[in-house]
């Protein structure tokens, strides 16, 4: 009925925020494995339908999805961790769909987000959290659409980087009395996403804030300077800007 209301400015508007928070409120309150199993198929739809809100324009309905739907991977009941697993899929398939089979940007750095969210929220990284992200490769591998495409490879890729997140954030844990320790963990993480400004930029920000703390100071300034040249670079290649990190030699040539 108001399909044409929620597709107004690439369905980025208040009737859109508002029909996708109802969606949302189905998996915030606790609902038994039965009716959880119609959300699903619900989203699966909504997300069919309505691909734009969640890969154009702003990022909140995609992260806030994918917040939702890992903190289902991780639901003690079997058929309900394969139903968000399968949603999951569902989700980053029309992504890939969404970016002509060039890519899963989006939804890759929200989950990425999502995780490191839910891993204070909800601890998450068990046996029932490793076991979704296992259907979800099972899915990627067994998908003969996808075969001749580099969606399978982005999909294993993307749960490779999980693991090794929830792996950081676990020996983190075990070393945050150990700044120079933890600092180092925090730059191998940072460095594993070399390909991902936006995560990279993160993890490096994280380090600074560590260094600031502990009062080192010229670390802390490394730190934001390698931030700088990170964004200085990514301007240059979007042909944003017409200096890259080189401009940063100036000061340092540590980039």
């Amino acid at each position: 009925t108001f399909q044409r209301q929620l597709q107004q400015s690439d369905c980025q508007n208040v009737l859109m925020k508002k029909v996708f928070d109802t969606h949302m409120l189905f998996l915030q309150i606790n609902q038994s494995a039965a009716a959880l199993k119609h959300v699903f198929a619900a989203l699966r739809l909504f997300v069919a339908k309505f691909p734009s809100a969640f890969f154009q324009g702003q990022a909140d309905l995609c992260g806030s999805l994918c917040y939702e739907i890992l903190k289902c991977c991780n639901h003690r009941s079997r058929s309900t961790q394969t139903e968000a697993s399968a949603l999951l899929y569902f989700f980053m398939r029309k992504n890939f769909e969404f970016n002509k089979q060039k890519s899963i940007v989006r939804s890759h750095l929200q989950l990425i987000k999502a995780v490191s969210q839910l891993i204070a929220d909800a601890g998450i990284g068990g046996s029932r959290f490793q076991h979704s992200l296992a259907i979800i490769n099972n899915f990627a591998n067994g998908d003969k659409q996808m075969k001749n495409v580099n969606f399978p490879a982005e999909v294993k890729d993307l749960t490779k980087r999980i693991r090794t997140v929830l792996m950081a954030t676990a020996q983190m844990k075990e070393h945050e009395k150990d700044p120079e320790m933890l600092v180092d963990l925090q730059y191998s993480l940072a460095n594993s996403y070399a390909s991902t400004p936006e995560l990279r930029r993160t993890w490096l920000e994280s380090m600074a804030k560590i260094h600031a703390r502990n009062g080192d100071l010229s670390e802390a300034a490394m730190c934001y300077i390698h931030i700088a040249a990170l964004i200085a670079e990514y301007l240059k290649r979007k042909g944003k800007s017409k200096t890259n990190c080189v401009a940063i030699n100036i000061i340092v040539q540590n980039h």
